[in-house]
């Protein structure tokens, strides 16, 4: 399923991939030209629609919001959530997992492949 609503600005043909599985365009967004959309992909108008420069690669998961602007030649990367101005010829990532420091409460056994017998057992 997706969701293209009407009234976007596309200067180009964007790229939909993935058969535009859970894709969400708000409407008044700007997409430039040759953006590539992967797939679960949310431009939403929060305050304001989103405008997205040329060029643009838009990894799965990513999510961008509000009245802000992503410069040309850009990489957001998958699971993203971008909520301010990116410039021209960045790499948008997203935040590293953190250790949180606490011993867990449960007991965990990491496999090791070698321990697998030929029936996979």
């Amino acid at each position: 399923a997706y969701c293209i609503e009407a009234g976007n600005n596309f200067k180009g043909r964007p790229i939909l991939g993935h058969n535009l599985n859970g894709i969400v365009i708000a409407a008044g967004a700007i997409i430039g030209k040759n953006c590539f959309l992967s797939h679960q992909v949310t431009i939403e108008e929060i305050g304001g629609a989103p405008t997205i420069g040329d060029n643009v690669y838009i990894g799965p998961g990513a999510k961008i919001f509000g009245a802000i602007h992503i410069g040309n030649n850009v990489r957001i990367g998958a699971n993203c959530v971008v909520l301010e101005d990116v410039p021209d010829k960045c790499y948008c990532s997203t935040a590293k997992a953190k250790n949180n420091h606490q011993e867990p409460d449960y007991q965990y056994y990491v496999a090791n492949p070698n321990d697998w017998n030929a029936q996979g057992e």
